[in-house]
């Protein structure tokens, strides 16, 4: 820090004045909800600040850079890999950990083929802004459910279900950027003029103070990725098609994992299209593969999405994956965000008695005893077939896959039904409602289980070879293996439960090796945050953003120490 760094009280003083004496929250169990993750990721930080004006972010920033202390900027807290929360209590200087949900707001550009998101905007809102209008945002699926933020996913490429799409991505930003130099900048790169000083553009900004001849429409500057549609049908690449560290997918706010304070993107929305959803199940992975090479090659239009789930992930998130399906069933997504903080109050309280882990177990017990939630047929293939595939397409498109389906299933063991609305629902919402369940599983068996090791890897286009066989030394460490994923992209979620008195860590290094050993990429879609190390580019890309290692250091397991030195005891990895 500093030499003539303010006090920690002096800053609080500052952070107070800021945003209110309200939204400046110290001590353990005020913080809980933000410094501990959804899976993984906890530790101290000096205060949670929570900004309600764009220009009180500016303000919360100027103030914690010039005191020498860390940024960590939050929005929804729902990754998967600890990347928006503190890693433990070995870095050099205070942090300040900020979270923007308190700063809504989706503003339509061009009738809603753009909008401009502020860092609070979530998926589901922004969802249902655009829905009136016949058009939908990046992602629809999946992370929108537990009210993930839009920023979030471009911060940290994230991919998503839908096969056209690929990662989120844009080239149309606003961020401040710290230079090396410790002056803090404000960029407009959104194309939109809105003044010159940081003051007029973030105050114009927040209130959707420009006309449309201020807008600029440069066709060098995207704003969604304008290749990947035709990336992901050259099934014969020995490459992924898209992963976390991909050079050419890391630009500015894209892929910037916190290493710029992102206060607005600019996106592409895209039309709505009426879809059919087809059921498929077989005992061998090559009737899938035999699927995805036709539909990725022979279709005049992409599916829209391809969802695979192995039946142990099946059993385990309708098992304990069953009351975050029923919620969303029954109350949509509305509820979901705020029933997720009700029960992180609930988890702290719990904690601090030495119930660990009661909630989940009442939960567990109590969604035990409720009628069963899942359609007859997803049941019969279940105990069929060993790999399901949910393929959703245009509707235009409907008949020729089902010619297609029934044509190559009618010399092979596998079959697939075409799914009615209710069967066609409650199949993505059973596949999604499996990402959380390893977590209930955990909390379930604390007694028989240590952790978790979560991977999320992108396979290459051409491995025909996608199913995993584990070494038996390795599998023997398992209680179970969770495998689900976007199966077109050949991008899959592999949750592996480790037994108690295992060491997690050596388990998720030897799983690395097998991986590195098979051309794989990781992490595909959930960035390194604390659990995998950045790869050299992605390192130097991060260095780049941030050269005083002031906004989210320790990402990627790069340095926390200012000024990016690094420790004589970093941990082995």
């Amino acid at each position: 820090m500093p030499a003539d760094a303010p006090s920690d009280d002096a800053l609080l003083a500052q952070l107070r004045e800021a945003v209110g004496r309200g939204h400046v929250l110290t001590g353990a169990r005020a913080t809980r909800r933000y410094r501990k993750g959804y899976r993984f990721g906890d530790g101290p930080v000096l205060a949670v600040a929570r900004p309600g004006t764009l220009l009180e972010l500016w303000w919360v920033l100027q103030a914690t850079v010039a005191a020498g202390r860390i940024v960590l900027l939050q929005a929804a807290n729902t990754g998967l890999t600890g990347g928006s929360t503190p890693d433990g209590d070995d870095y050099d200087r205070g942090i300040v950990l900020v979270s923007t949900m308190r700063l809504a707001g989706v503003q339509l550009l061009d009738d809603g083929r753009q909008v401009v998101c502020l860092p609070g905007a979530t998926l589901d809102v922004l969802e249902k802004v655009l829905a009136p209008l016949g058009r939908e945002p990046h992602s629809v699926i999946g992370s929108s459910c537990i009210g993930a933020s839009v920023l979030g996913g471009v911060c940290n490429n994230s991919g998503g279900a839908l096969v056209r799409r690929g990662p989120a991505y844009t080239e149309l930003a606003l961020y401040a950027q710290l230079g090396d130099d410790r002056v803090l900048r404000l960029v407009n790169h959104l194309g939109i003029a809105l003044g010159d000083t940081p003051e007029e553009i973030l105050t114009r900004l927040q209130a959707g103070d420009y006309a449309p001849d201020a807008i600029t429409h440069d066709p060098a500057r995207a704003a969604s990725d304008p290749h990947y549609a035709a990336h992901v049908r050259q099934v014969d690449a020995p490459t992924p098609a898209r992963y976390n560290a991909d050079p050419s997918r890391l630009h500015e706010a894209s892929g910037c994992a916190g290493r710029l304070a992102v206060f607005a993107v600019r996106l592409d929305t895209f039309e709505r299209e009426a879809a059919s959803v087809f059921y498929i199940g077989s005992n061998d992975p090559d009737d899938l593969t035999g699927v995805r090479r036709h539909l990725l090659t022979a279709s005049e239009r992409l599916p829209i999405a391809g969802e695979y789930l192995h039946r142990d992930a099946f059993d385990i998130g309708d098992r304990y994956g069953k009351d975050t399906f029923l919620l969303i069933d029954r109350f949509g997504t509305d509820r979901v965000p705020a029933a997720f903080a009700l029960k992180s109050r609930v988890d702290g309280w719990c904690e601090r008695f030495g119930l660990r882990g009661l909630a989940d177990r009442v939960l567990q017990s109590v969604t035990a005893w409720l009628p069963d939630h899942l359609p007859p047929r997803l049941r019969t293939y279940r105990d069929r077939y060993e790999h399901h595939l949910l393929l959703k397409v245009s509707r235009r498109d409907a008949d020729a896959t089902h010619a297609f389906l029934a044509d190559f299933f009618a010399q092979r063991d596998g079959a697939f039904f075409a799914c009615d609305a209710d069967e066609g629902r409650k199949a993505f919402l059973l596949r999604f409602a499996v990402a959380g369940a390893a977590v209930r599983y955990r909390a379930v068996h604390a007694g028989q289980v240590e952790d978790i090791v979560a991977l999320d890897v992108a396979l290459r286009r051409d491995d025909r070879a996608w199913v995993e066989a584990l070494p038996a030394d390795v599998a023997g460490t398992m209680i179970a293996r969770l495998y689900y994923g976007h199966f077109f992209c050949h991008v899959f979620h592999q949750d592996y439960i480790v037994k108690k008195g295992v060491d997690p860590l050596a388990v998720e290094h030897r799983l690395w090796s097998l991986l590195d050993a098979r051309g794989a990429e990781y992490p595909a879609e959930h960035n390194v945050g604390h659990l995998y190390r950045a790869k050299p580019a992605l390192t130097d890309f991060y260095r780049r953003l941030d050269p005083t290692n002031t906004f989210n250091p320790g990402i990627g397991m790069t340095s926390k120490q200012a000024g990016w030195k690094e420790r004589a005891e970093r941990r082995e990895v």
